[in-house]
């Protein structure tokens, strides 16, 4: 059986001062509760801004990943939350978080003990940690937050393209849109969306539309089938 491993690390969040940090953690557990109860993920908090999590059903691994993608980047932090160049609450408010998923199997999988290993972790951990690291820099460059890894060439070369287009799409999304790209990544419907955030339907829809939700959902459905095969 083969899983996907999703490692993520929310950007310029060593810069947050501490009262913001511990706020951020507990969005992110807030997050791993949400994708345990809709698609029966197993993840955890490291040090505050890593998460990793388990995919049991490979193909969902995409809509996680976006799901986990539009949910940080929806997080209100005020640049009053940096102790250090505002500069970087900026690079947080554009991209979130950079992730990496993991295609592979798992040796040893086991969530009520909190262990996890295999190839599938090995490659999410590889690809972030070998992103270059933004911390103590003066000048933040950040070309991609989407990867994906796997020991299958094919695979690689398919998403590549993919995941760089989405990464674009999500850096231009406003928060609000993606409060509503998240809960349409959990299957709910716009009525729902609309009860949830407080806002009319009709806005539900005009922010679905401008997130550009019928490219991501077609571009979900394509990994979906690639990976189901």
């Amino acid at each position: 059986m083969k899983y996907i491993v999703i490692s993520g690390d929310v950007i310029s969040s060593t810069s947050l001062q501490s009262l913001h940090k511990e706020a951020l953690e507990t969005h992110l557990l807030n997050l791993l509760k949400d994708l345990k109860k809709e698609f029966q993920v197993f993840g955890r908090v490291i040090k505050g801004d890593y998460i990793e999590c388990v995919v049991p059903q490979a193909k969902e691994g995409l809509r996680v990943a976006l799901a986990i993608k539009s949910y940080v980047k929806s997080i209100p932090v005020e640049i009053e939350a940096y102790t250090k160049d505002k500069n970087r609450a900026k690079q947080f408010k554009v991209h979130g978080i950079r992730l990496a998923m993991g295609y592979g199997a798992l040796e040893r999988y086991q969530p009520e003990e909190g262990i996890i290993d295999g190839e599938a972790i090995y490659f999410s951990g590889r690809e972030i940690s070998s992103v270059s690291p933004t911390y103590n820099k003066e000048r933040i460059v950040i070309k991609n937050t989407l990867f994906f890894a796997s020991n299958n060439p094919d695979y690689n070369q398919r998403f590549l393209p993919l995941l760089s287009l989405l990464d674009v799409l999500l850096s231009k999304a406003t928060a609000r849109q993606c409060e509503v790209l998240y809960h349409k990544l959990l299957y709910r419907e716009e009525e729902e969306i609309s009860q949830l955030l407080g806002i009319g339907q009709s806005a539900v829809n005009q922010h679905s539309t401008s997130v550009g939700w019928n490219a991501i959902e077609e571009a979900v459905n394509y990994f979906n089938k690639v990976v189901a095969q």
